[in-house]
This record gives C-alpha cells, structure tokens and sequence, in this order.
C-alpha cells in the first residue's frame, strides 16, 4: 500500500516533463537570441541539461521521432509537392498540346493528298470543268511553296509564268548592263518599262498560283495583285513601241503615253475591286484587259496615215506587233472561254488546260513584242536623227 502510494502518479509525471521540455526549450531559445558577450554563458545550458539526464532531448522538428508528427510532417511535403507537381503537369500539358498541334500541322502539309472540285472550300472554286487534281488549303506559306514540286491543278500555271519571270529578269540584266556606247541611258529607261511590266505581270501571277490555296484573305490580295501585273505589262508595251514610233513627234507621242497612263490606272483601279476576282465575272476580266490591249490600234492608224504603209511595217516593226495582240487576244479568249476544258470536263485537269494555255500565249506575245521593239530600237539607230528637233522632253 505503502509503494502504490509513493509512486508518482501518471498526471503529475506528464507535469514534470512538460516542466522540463518546456525549460529546455526556453534555454535553448535564451541561448540563440543573446550574444557570446550575455550574461548568460554557454555553460549554464550545459548545467541546466545536466539537471536530469533521464529526460530524453527534444527531436527537432526535420527529425521527428513522434509518428504522428512525422505522417503529419509527411503529409504537408506530399501536399506540396503534389501542388508543385500540379503547375507543372499543366505548363507541360499546355507545351504538349501545342507541339502535338506543330507536329500534326507539318505532318498534313507533308502528306496532304490532291482533292476532287467538289470537296473545295467555296472559295477555292475557280474552274467547275476541272474536277481532281485540286490543293487542300494549306494554312501555310511554307506548305504552299513546297507544292510547287507536287502535282495539281496549279504545277502547270506555276512553273509557266516562274519560268517566264526567271528568262524576262535574266533578259533585263543582260540589256542594262550594256555598255553606254551601244545602249544609251535614255533607251534603257524605255526598255525598263517594258522588262518591270513583264517581270512584275509574271511574277505575281507565279504568286498567286502558289498561295492561291493558303487562305481565302490571301487568296484574294494575291488575286488583285495578279490583274494588275496583267495591267502593268499592258502599260509597259505600250511605252517602247509609242517612244520608238513617235520618237520625231513628241506632242502625239506624250498625248498617246498619257492615254495610256491613264486607261493603266483604270484597268489597276477595277482590279483592285473584290467582285472582279470572282468567277462570274471572268469574261469581264478578259473584255476589260482586251479592251485595253486594242487601244494601241489607234496609234498604229496614226502612224500609218502620217508615215504610210512601208514605214509602219519596215521601221516601226507592225508585223510583229499584229502578231503580238493576237497572242493576247487569243489567250484571253482560251482563259475566257475556258477551252478545251469546257468541251471535255475532267480531261485537262492536270494539263492542257486553259489557264496554262492562257499562260504560255502571254509569255509567247511578251517575246515576239520584245523582239519587235528591239528592231524598233535598231531602226531609228540607223535612221539618225529627226529632220526636225522638237525640245527635248524626258519621259
């Protein structure tokens, strides 16, 4: 009785250890806050510890050896780690559905396969007689000049006018860089209205060709950008064949320049218009640059009635300028008309279509008019100069 009466109770030996940890603790922390130079020295925790050696030492917190202190410790790691884990699932998930997106794009425009008319987007729908062969939109310039080396619709009308651009650049550089004595600067002014109007008609036309199928906003300024190369290379035949023709009639040939300058505009300003793109009005296109092509029979009837027939054909090359404008009608009658295609739908879907015919007619006329105006040129060399100078005018 006596002994179960002198042991310590539980109560008060939970007392006592709070008591001591609580002690141990506070020493602790007086020892961390206060300097070398304190009252209190080193050795009083030391002293204080030493009061019960039984008493076991307060686990730091990175170290817990109560296992509910640990799973809870366990537990706020886990949870931020989960977190952190969380945010950067996400950013990852976000790069992975965008570099999936990226690898899907390329592997479609590497892959994509040629489509019938009637799957076309309606705004890809040019030629109803053309029915396979056609490009998908591809939503991307590099797609769309990769096509180049595939085979639709367009290989035809791409590489006809490419090509064409490349000889007219090459033709162009060889002129002007002539030396003086054989090619003044004056004639290579002339010559360049004739060289930029080629190289710009057929250098948009290859343009559009190619991103005709990126996207029906591109599609469309390319379109423009195409009726008014047409209209450039109007403007630039029209220059060499008036200058070299009227070279000793200065006020008829400016009258004719402006003319021209004039109707050009007209012709750049209704291609620009968005309802002259489509194709209900594609023989509308055609009348308005054949319109334009024909005005220069005016001038040639001048130049007959003042010179006569004999110079006309001799010094003023008519022959080949004739021989010139019905290239350009005939191709713009193939591209209005749409033949052959429209005679065997289905059967020129690939070549030999009118557009490509259109094409070469073009590129034909551009050389038979550059070789015209080059005898022009070489005429009026050897004729000397005018009778009558007039004052000089610069154009």
């Amino acid at each position: 009785m006596s002994s179960k009466f002198n042991r310590p109770s539980t109560s008060s030996m939970d007392e006592h250890f709070s008591s001591l940890e609580d002690s141990e603790i506070f020493l602790r922390k007086r020892y961390r806050d206060h300097s070398p130079d304190d009252s209190l020295e080193a050795g009083e925790l030391s002293d204080a510890l030493s009061d019960d050696e039984d008493v076991p030492g307060c686990p730091l917190p990175s170290t817990p050896e109560d296992n509910e202190l640990l799973e809870a410790e366990m537990t706020e790691v886990l949870k931020a780690g989960v977190l952190s884990d969380e945010i950067d699932l996400g950013a990852l998930a976000h790069n992975a559905a965008e570099q999936a997106e990226v690898f899907v794009r390329k592997v479609w425009e590497a892959s994509w396969k040629v489509v019938h008319f009637k799957h076309l987007p309606k705004w890809l729908q040019d030629n109803d007689y053309l029915h396979k062969g056609h490009r998908p939109p591809l939503q991307s310039f590099g797609a769309c000049f990769k096509s180049i080396f595939r085979l639709h619709t367009e290989t035809g009308n791409i590489w006809t006018h490419l090509l064409g651009c490349i000889m007219f650049i090459g033709a162009a550089i060889y002129f002007l860089i002539r030396p003086s004595w054989e090619v003044n600067w004056e004639e290579k002014m002339i010559f360049s209205a004739f060289f930029l109007g080629a190289i710009l008609c057929l250098g948009f036309s290859f343009a559009f060709h190619t991103v005709s199928c990126h996207s029906e906003v591109i599609g469309k300024l390319f379109s423009k950008l195409d009726y008014c190369g047409i209209a450039m290379l109007i403007m630039g035949s029209f220059v060499p064949w008036l200058y070299y023709g009227f070279y000793c009639h200065y006020r008829h040939k400016i009258i004719y320049l402006s003319v021209v300058t004039v109707l050009g505009f007209f012709s750049i300003v209704t291609s620009l218009w968005d309802k002259f793109s489509t194709p209900q009005l594609r023989p509308v296109r055609a009348g308005v640059f054949m319109a334009f092509g024909l005005s220069g029979v005016i001038p040639a009837f001048h130049y007959v009635y003042m010179e006569g027939w004999f110079n006309d054909i001799s010094r003023a090359s008519l022959g080949w300028l004739v021989l010139m404008g019905l290239l350009y009608i005939l191709g713009a009658m193939f591209y209005a008309l749409r033949i052959p295609e429209r005679w065997f739908p289905g059967k020129f879907d690939l070549w030999g279509q009118s557009h490509q015919i259109f094409h070469i007619l073009v590129i034909v006329a551009a050389l038979v008019h550059f070789h015209g105006i080059s005898e022009m040129a070489m005429n009026r060399v050897s004729l000397g100069e005018c009778d009558v100078r007039h004052a000089s005018i610069v154009l």
